[in-house]
């Protein structure tokens, strides 16, 4: 789903746009793989953050790691929010276009013209 190559490069779609089911992958992909390996990563650095602030018990680089342990536990908890808002908008909009494409067809179906009779 990439768009690495450049402006003209084979397989690049110019207009940015792209399927349902490139969607549905791109939703599937941030579900098992960046959401999962995002929180493993996280529980990594909690881990060593743990352990760094037990080896400076008493000195100022313990409070110093505290701090910066709640400013990444923050950023983590934005990046797991906007992850799952992009996977949950990915989904979405593969249904409204679907949505939106069936109903447009329903109306222009329903829809008579005034030469109809003639």
């Amino acid at each position: 789903m990439g768009l690495s190559g450049g402006p003209g490069a084979a397989g690049v779609n110019q207009d940015f746009s792209s399927t349902p089911a490139q969607k549905t992958a791109a939703a599937n992909a941030i579900e098992t793989e960046l959401q999962p390996n995002t929180r493993k990563a996280s529980g990594h650095a909690d881990e060593a953050t743990n352990s760094l602030r037990k080896g400076f018990g008493g000195w100022e680089t313990a409070a110093g790691t505290k701090t910066v342990a709640e400013t990444w536990e923050k950023q983590v908890k934005n990046l797991m929010a906007r992850l799952e808002s992009e996977r949950n908008a990915l989904r979405g909009a593969s249904g409204l276009i679907a949505r939106n494409d069936t109903g447009l067809g329903n109306d222009l179906r329903a829809s008579t013209s005034k030469l109809n009779g003639l």
